[in-house]
Protein backbone atom coordinates (compact mmCIF):
# COMPACT_ATOMS: atom_id res chain seq x y z
CA UNK A 1 0.00 0.00 0.00
CA UNK A 2 1.41 3.38 -1.03
CA UNK A 3 0.30 6.33 1.10
CA UNK A 4 1.14 9.99 0.56
CA UNK A 5 0.27 12.65 3.11
CA UNK A 6 -0.76 16.28 2.78
CA UNK A 7 2.21 18.34 3.95
CA UNK A 8 1.41 21.44 5.98
CA UNK A 9 3.17 24.34 4.22
CA UNK A 10 3.89 26.11 7.52
CA UNK A 11 5.60 23.19 9.26
CA UNK A 12 6.76 21.06 6.35
CA UNK A 13 5.34 18.01 8.18
CA UNK A 14 2.31 15.81 7.48
CA UNK A 15 -0.89 17.55 8.56
CA UNK A 16 -1.91 14.50 10.60
CA UNK A 17 0.76 15.42 13.17
CA UNK A 18 -1.31 18.46 14.17
CA UNK A 19 -3.96 15.98 15.34
CA UNK A 20 -1.43 13.77 17.17
CA UNK A 21 -1.83 10.93 14.65
CA UNK A 22 1.11 9.11 13.06
CA UNK A 23 1.57 7.37 9.72
CA UNK A 24 1.31 3.83 11.12
CA UNK A 25 -2.06 4.59 12.71
CA UNK A 26 -3.34 5.80 9.34
CA UNK A 27 -2.07 2.58 7.72
CA UNK A 28 -3.95 0.55 10.36
CA UNK A 29 -7.22 2.24 9.43
CA UNK A 30 -6.75 2.10 5.66
CA UNK A 31 -5.77 -1.59 5.79
CA UNK A 32 -8.99 -2.60 7.54
CA UNK A 33 -11.53 0.19 8.01
CA UNK A 34 -14.70 -0.48 9.98
CA UNK A 35 -16.63 1.84 7.70
CA UNK A 36 -15.94 3.98 4.62
CA UNK A 37 -18.24 6.81 3.57
CA UNK A 38 -18.13 9.25 0.68
CA UNK A 39 -17.26 12.82 1.57
CA UNK A 40 -17.10 16.09 -0.34
CA UNK A 41 -16.08 15.86 -3.97
CA UNK A 42 -13.91 12.79 -4.56
CA UNK A 43 -12.66 12.21 -1.03
CA UNK A 44 -13.69 9.39 1.29
CA UNK A 45 -13.72 9.01 5.04
CA UNK A 46 -12.54 5.81 6.69
CA UNK A 47 -13.37 5.05 10.31
CA UNK A 48 -11.74 2.39 12.43
CA UNK A 49 -9.64 1.31 15.36
CA UNK A 50 -5.84 1.24 15.35
CA UNK A 51 -3.80 -1.68 16.66
CA UNK A 52 -3.16 0.47 19.76
CA UNK A 53 -6.92 0.83 20.34
CA UNK A 54 -7.51 4.42 19.22
CA UNK A 55 -10.55 5.17 17.06
CA UNK A 56 -9.67 7.41 14.12
CA UNK A 57 -11.26 9.14 11.18
CA UNK A 58 -9.07 9.32 8.04
CA UNK A 59 -9.98 11.64 5.14
CA UNK A 60 -8.33 10.52 1.90
CA UNK A 61 -8.44 10.41 -1.88
CA UNK A 62 -7.68 7.37 -4.02
CA UNK A 63 -4.55 7.84 -6.12
CA UNK A 64 -4.70 6.62 -9.74
CA UNK A 65 -2.29 3.76 -8.97
CA UNK A 66 -3.85 0.65 -7.39
CA UNK A 67 -3.61 0.47 -3.59
CA UNK A 68 -2.45 4.10 -3.40
CA UNK A 69 -3.93 6.83 -1.22
CA UNK A 70 -3.45 10.54 -0.59
CA UNK A 71 -4.32 11.30 3.04
CA UNK A 72 -5.62 14.80 3.65
CA UNK A 73 -6.08 14.56 7.41
CA UNK A 74 -6.77 12.14 10.26
CA UNK A 75 -7.96 12.68 13.81
CA UNK A 76 -9.12 10.78 16.87
CA UNK A 77 -12.86 10.28 17.22
CA UNK A 78 -14.49 11.64 20.37
CA UNK A 79 -17.95 12.20 21.81
CA UNK A 80 -20.94 11.33 19.64
CA UNK A 81 -18.75 10.28 16.70
CA UNK A 82 -16.91 7.77 18.88
CA UNK A 83 -20.17 6.39 20.31
CA UNK A 84 -21.56 5.97 16.79
CA UNK A 85 -18.56 4.00 15.47
CA UNK A 86 -18.57 1.75 18.55
CA UNK A 87 -22.28 1.12 18.07
CA UNK A 88 -21.70 0.17 14.40
CA UNK A 89 -18.89 -2.22 15.42
CA UNK A 90 -21.18 -3.96 17.92
CA UNK A 91 -23.91 -4.34 15.29
CA UNK A 92 -21.44 -5.88 12.81
CA UNK A 93 -20.27 -8.41 15.38
CA UNK A 94 -23.85 -9.28 16.30
CA UNK A 95 -24.86 -10.26 12.76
Amino acid sequence: MNIRFYIDPETGLPHIYEHEVDEEEVRDILRKPDDVQPSDRKSKIAFGQTSAGRYLCVVYLRDPEPHSFFVVTAYELRGNDLRAIRRRRRKKRGT
